[in-house]
């Protein structure tokens, strides 16, 4: 595979753990694309993860799980991610993190000064992606 990404709108966040250090956001569902150079088609997986801030700073609530993800973006210095997280993702600078759920869940609004995704056991196929 060329490249993947976990697509943010769908994916299932099972916790989300705040101290002074870290800010861990479990993934219990990740929905990850994946693309190959040259295919017209993309592979839909999922995989379970972890999203760690480094010296978080809130900016409200940590919001409680399990929650289903609506998109958001992964501001990584000048970057800007939107409604995804490229993989693999780890990053030191200027951090933000702002996370979008279903239903009247708030926002989750941190930045941080490290980030980094690191993903567990192996990415469970799903099913091609077919442009119609």
């Amino acid at each position: 595979m060329d490249s993947s990404s976990i697509q943010l709108a769908d994916s299932h966040i099972d916790s989300i753990e705040h101290t002074a250090e870290r800010l861990r956001i479990h993934f219990s569902r990740a929905v990850i694309i994946k693309t190959m150079t040259g295919s017209a088609e993309k592979t839909l997986w999922w995989q379970t993860g972890d999203l760690l801030l480094d010296a978080p700073e809130l900016d409200g609530p940590v919001p409680e799980g399990p929650l289903a993800c609506a998109g958001g973006d992964i501001d990584d210095n000048i970057y800007t991610y939107r409604d995804m997280i490229p993989l693999p993702l780890s990053s030191r600078g200027a951090i933000r993190v702002e996370l979008h759920f279903q239903g009247e869940t708030p926002d989750l609004v941190a930045s941080g000064s490290a980030i980094e995704l690191e993903m567990h056991d192996v990415p469970k196929y799903q099913r091609h992606i077919r442009d119609e």
